[in-house]
């Protein structure tokens, strides 16, 4: 492994750029910074929902899920490097087809919530969304890895299932949406 920081602040991101794993340097706001910022996000939305009591397949699989962000992070960091590869996207699109095999069918759109492990996993879908997004932005002005764009595009389809399986598996049903209900 590379250096660790033995002192936090550097005072060398005072001015608006921070550096990059490949040593240079780049401005906050620029679209990699957007990018690697929101899957950073996403995983501390994926660590609140690991806090909640869950089936033991559920916990193990966010283990791996924070481990491939992070690893997504790094590719994101470092222009031109690539760590994820397709087995990690199969492995979300195994656990996505095992865990929606017990899941009625839906006929209606559902709102977030349910439980409230189910309302988190329901935030990280939508974080995961916006840092999907963030990605694309960055893909269409430098190049990235494609399996880490799959990825978080699996695993957004993966957290909307995993929520409606938490409320199954607490006997909660599925907040379902109601087209003008308040009108």
């Amino acid at each position: 492994m590379g250096h660790r920081l033995s002192r936090i602040y550097t005072r060398t991101g005072d001015k608006g750029t921070t550096g990059l794993g490949d040593g240079s340097r780049t401005d906050k706001n620029s679209l990699r910074v957007e990018a690697f910022g929101s899957v950073d996000e996403l995983n501390s939305v994926i660590g609140m929902l690991a806090t909640h009591e869950l089936p033991e397949a559920v916990t193990c699989e966010l283990v791996e899920i924070q481990n491939d962000l992070f690893d997504i992070g790094g590719e994101l960091c470092i222009p031109g490097h690539s760590v994820v590869t397709d087995k990690q996207v199969e492995r979300l699109e195994h656990m996505l087809d095992t865990l929606n095999e017990d899941l009625q069918p839906l006929k209606e759109f559902i709102l977030p919530g349910g439980t409230p492990a189910a309302a988190v996993c329901h935030l990280a879908r939508t974080v995961c969304r916006r840092a999907e997004r963030r990605v694309v932005g960055l893909a269409r002005e430098e190049s990235i890895s494609e399996p880490g764009l799959r990825y978080l595009n699996r695993l957004s389809d993966l957290l909307f299932v995993m929520a409606r399986s938490l409320n199954r598996a607490a006997g909660v049903d599925d907040v379902l949406w109601q087209r003008g209900k308040n009108t």
